[in-house]
């Protein structure tokens, strides 16, 4: 049997099964447990969803309500150890997929059904269900059958582990909220098959894709080694030659890299904004040149769309004063001193310490962009640098993998 990523152990030393009926005793709301349990490969995986709590509760009210309003393909029925044997919690089981021929239906109504009931009566018999609440609790199962399945001993194998374990992981009240913190951005969704990249650990070293060629453009991006550290910034001329379109081009040879539009925004914030994430953008920047208003607005529509608003400070006198203009913070600001005045030395890094400082109430990364070198590239990360911005250094390197 096959798993996704699932620690038996952890969840039993989450929760003891002598721990759980005092846990369940003290609440004085009705019982509201929810459970959910993936196990197994192939057409025969087994996908487990379930409510479990009071008769005399939301749970309760659900189960009526599944035995009662019936749907074509997706009929409730109650599980059964054997014909005339149902375990204790009664169990209702919900086919996810539509119950099409007889077929189908002899998979349900047989090692899944069997499986379910008997999961349901070991864990009482184990002492995962308070033995004294079985008369006070019923059980909403989902239960994932997919057409092609054809093992019934698989089927009923892995939807008796998975049920089992969904009922422990409810009783435990799992997964804890550290472990979602822990997990949500290192985690990969085995069906979707690859990782959408979030900033969380700084710190980065982002590409600058400046060279207004899509074609070379993605000889370059394959030459770039695979890493959690590394951001692909769609550059801004290559988006005023292809249009924000050219981020989604981009995706074909990458799909699990964090890709920033740098749009440079002036104006209708929104408007870009919506652009670039219609493209599959996981960043947009707008210039700190802008008005308060447009800075608000593209900011505010980053946030509420999921994907980061950036601020590049390019040009702008006082970064600071501009930052406390906004009433939407954003996610990164970039310190940044442009492509023409790169033989100068300084960088502003002192500036990094100071921005740090002012707005240490709020939750954002800080980028450092021009001129980057190495050596530089060390200072900026010692004096608190998140992001570092290279563009030229890498993409027209002979040897753009080391």
């Amino acid at each position: 049997m096959k798993e996704f990523k699932v620690d038996f152990k952890e969840i039993s030393d989450t929760a003891p099964a002598t721990s759980i009926p005092k846990l369940a005793e003290v609440s004085e709301k009705p019982t509201y447990l929810i459970g959910e349990a993936l196990i197994g490969e192939g057409n025969e995986v087994a996908h487990i969803d379930l409510l479990m709590g009071d008769k005399d509760g939301p749970v309760g009210e659900a189960f009526a309500a599944g035995m009662s309003n019936l749907s074509f393909g997706h009929t409730p029925l109650l599980a059964v150890i054997r014909p005339n044997l149902p375990p204790k919690p009664h169990t209702l089981l919900v086919p996810k997929v539509t119950v099409k021929n007889l077929e189908a239906a002899g998979k349900i109504f047989g090692p899944a059904q069997a499986a379910v009931a008997k999961a349901v009566a070991d864990s009482v018999e184990d002492g995962i269900i308070p033995k004294e609440k079985v008369d006070e609790w019923v059980i909403v199962c989902s239960v994932f059958i997919h057409p092609q399945a054809t093992d019934y001993r698989k089927i009923y194998h892995y939807n008796y582990s998975a049920t089992r374990l969904a009922i422990k992981r409810a009783m435990a009240k799992y997964p804890s909220l550290e472990k979602v913190f822990y997990d949500k951005d290192r985690a990969k969704h085995p069906i979707m098959g690859f990782k959408v990249p979030r900033l969380w650990r700084p710190p980065y070293l982002q590409i600058s894709l400046d060279i207004p060629d899509l074609e070379r453009t993605k000889k370059i991006i394959a030459q770039i080694p695979k890493s959690d550290r590394i951001i692909l910034e769609v550059g801004t001329p290559l988006i005023k030659r292809y249009g924000a379109k050219v981020i989604s081009d981009l995706r074909e040879v990458v799909k699990d890299v964090f890709f920033v539009a740098d749009l440079k925004t002036l104006d209708v914030g929104k408007v870009e904004v919506d652009l670039a994430y219609e493209e599959t953008a996981d960043a947009v920047v707008a210039s700190g040149l802008a008005p308060a208003e447009t800075l608000d607005a593209f900011v505010h529509e980053g946030k509420r769309l999921g994907i980061y608003a950036w601020i590049d400070m390019l040009n702008v006198d006082d970064p600071i004063r501009k930052l406390k203009s906004l009433k939407e913070f954003p996610d990164v600001v970039i310190l940044h001193r442009g492509i023409d005045q790169e033989t100068g030395r300084e960088h502003g890094l002192e500036a990094i310490r100071e921005i740090r400082q002012t707005f240490k109430d709020k939750r954002f990364l800080i980028a450092v962009a021009g001129g980057i070198t190495p050596e530089t590239a060390k200072e900026a990360l010692v004096k608190g640098a998140d992001i570092i911005i290279v563009g030229r250094y890498v993409t027209q390197s002979r040897d753009i993998e080391h």
